[in-house]
């Protein structure tokens, strides 16, 4: 079976941020940047399948700036055979992302196409779904459990008060949910055969699809600092200034 696992490349969630100098977005100077936590269960999941069927491949694929190669790098560690940097610089929105991904899977013959449930950046959850309806792919999101049995795949996802029960026949598109496994960390001697697995580096532009974003981002601030907090004595004098000067009452 070969599944291709897509990444993303996102600030660490204990980084403190700032605004960039344009006000536009956010300046990377200083920031840690690591695998996106929800694509870290899709990673494990893959290793997990391949490992239940003693074979087949794992490549994952991220497209971005260089930087991007050190996630993927972090993803060879973990378990992955190969990687494939889709090399595209700036910022593109899920649109441009799915079709310039969709170009490059089209040829790989992928039974499985792995995505986090979301990126903790941005929280659109879209690349995924949008893949699956570029590659006419069926496509089950958050995915909780996973079973693979004669060409088909049973999946549960959470719902508001249950769970959920699809089937798909593969190739299928699938993003993953927290709780789906538990992630492993990278060995040490997975970090050093990462280093001699190959990484094919492809720019977006070879495959004719355009990746400027059609959204423009006029600015990003960040929220206003809360005011100092209040100690309060007792009750009485809680409840009188929750009535008079915060008018909650």
């Amino acid at each position: 079976m070969k599944q291709v696992v897509c990444v993303k490349q996102v600030p660490d969630t204990e980084t403190r941020v700032k605004v960039g100098p344009d006000g536009k977005g956010l300046d990377p100077a200083g920031v840690t940047w690591v695998l996106n936590p929800y694509d870290e269960f899709a990673v494990e999941e893959a290793l997990r399948q391949r490992e239940k069927q003693g074979e087949g491949e794992v490549i994952a694929i991220s497209l971005g700036g260089p930087g991007v190669q050190t996630t993927l790098r972090n993803a060879l560690a973990l378990g992955a055979d190969r990687a494939i940097h889709l090399r595209a610089d700036g910022t593109s929105e899920p649109l441009a992302v799915a079709r310039a991904l969709a170009a490059e899977l089209r040829g790989l013959g992928a039974d499985l196409v792995w995505f986090g449930k979301q990126a903790v950046d941005d929280d659109q959850a879209q690349v995924g779904p949008m893949v699956a309806e570029l590659l006419e792919l069926p496509c089950a999101t958050a995915i909780s459990t996973l079973a693979l049995e004669g060409g088909r795949a049973r999946v549960e996802r959470e719902i508001e008060g249950g769970r959920e029960v699809v089937e798909l026949e593969l190739p299928a598109v699938l993003t993953a949910d927290k709780g789906l496994n538990e992630p492993r960390y990278a060995s040490l001697k997975g970090i050093m055969a990462a280093k001699k697995k190959p990484m094919d580096v492809k720019k977006v532009s070879d495959y004719g699809v355009a990746v400027e974003a059609q959204i423009k981002e006029t600015g990003v601030e960040l929220p206003p600092p809360r005011a100092a907090g209040q100690f309060v004595p007792d009750v009485a004098t809680l409840v009188k200034k929750l009535a008079d000067e915060a008018k909650a009452l």
